[in-house]
This record gives C-alpha cells, structure tokens and sequence, in this order.
C-alpha cells in the first residue's frame, strides 16, 4: 500500500464567527486534501485550544490536534489529517507531546512500525532554551518520519543561527 502523505502550515483551524466563508476550516482543508488524494496530513501552526480529534464526515477526514490551554496565548499548535478509513488501522490515535509535537504509529509489515511526526520548531528568535527542549523533546525511533515547520533559515548568509 502507498500512501501519500504531506505537511501544511495551515496558520489557524479557528473558526471565526462574521467571516465570509460559511465552511469550517477544517472542513476546507479536508476538501483539499481529498482532491490531492494526501492520506495523512501533518498540520502545524492550528492554533486549537488543548488536545482532541474532530471528523469531517463529508470529506472522510479526522483532524488530530494538540496546543496550549483555552486560557492561554496559542500561537503554536499541531496536528493530524487522516483518511477516517486509516485511523481504524491504528493500534493507537495520534499523541500529542506538547503544542510543537504530535506523533502517529502506522503499522507496517512484521509487527513494526513508522513514526510519523508533526511539527512546529521554534523560531530562531525564541529563547535558546526554548529551542533546545524542542529538540531534546524529538522523539526516538527506528523509522522516523519528520513533517512540518521547522522555521529554518538556511544559506550561506547565515553563521550559528545570527544573520552575518
């Protein structure tokens, strides 16, 4: 089995009430992603209070999210978009670590297993603490799969992590 799997910043799944767009964010971008035939989705930057799953029936989605508490500023947050019809043939939902990292078991052949990884890094303007708990935070295993928003710079203008 093939599965087309992908990563999207989707900036927020809030709905806002006095918009012009009648849908659920949740229900747009599951509507994308069945046209692009993406199974799995790693969502980051969803901005959705605590830890939950909602369905999208009509487009055969279920959202996986995890972020800061309702009472908290949320400016992070991540998330999965599985085809409902594979989140039967999980042996676990998605986990959630903290509002920059989510995982997800698939099965694989033999009794093992790929580790799928939503996430949202830190910019390379927070706190240097902060950036190294989200790393030692990574989790560990055999066959990994990061997808996500790592917030990174890259080029030749750039010299440990400070612009030249």
């Amino acid at each position: 089995m093939i599965l087309l799997i992908g990563a999207w910043n989707v900036r927020t799944l809030l709905h806002r009430a006095g918009t012009e767009r009648p849908e659920r964010r949740t229900a747009l971008i599951a509507t994308e992603l069945a046209r692009y035939r993406v199974q799995i989705a790693a969502l980051s930057e969803t901005c959705l209070a605590d830890e939950g799953q909602l369905s999208e029936v009509h487009a055969g989605y279920t959202f996986f999210w995890i972020s800061r508490k309702q009472d908290e500023r949320r400016e992070a947050g991540v998330g999965f978009a599985i085809k409902s019809n594979l989140v039967n043939k999980l042996a676990v939902p998605p986990k959630g670590i903290n509002d920059r990292l989510m995982t997800v078991h698939l099965p694989l052949a033999k009794k093992r297993y790929a580790t799928l990884i939503s996430t949202y890094a830190p910019t390379m303007t927070s706190p240097d603490d902060v950036k190294e708990q989200f790393y030692e935070d990574l989790p560990n295993a055999d066959k990994l799969i990061i997808l996500g928003d790592f917030n990174a710079r890259v080029g030749t203008d750039m010299l440990h992590g400070k612009e030249s």
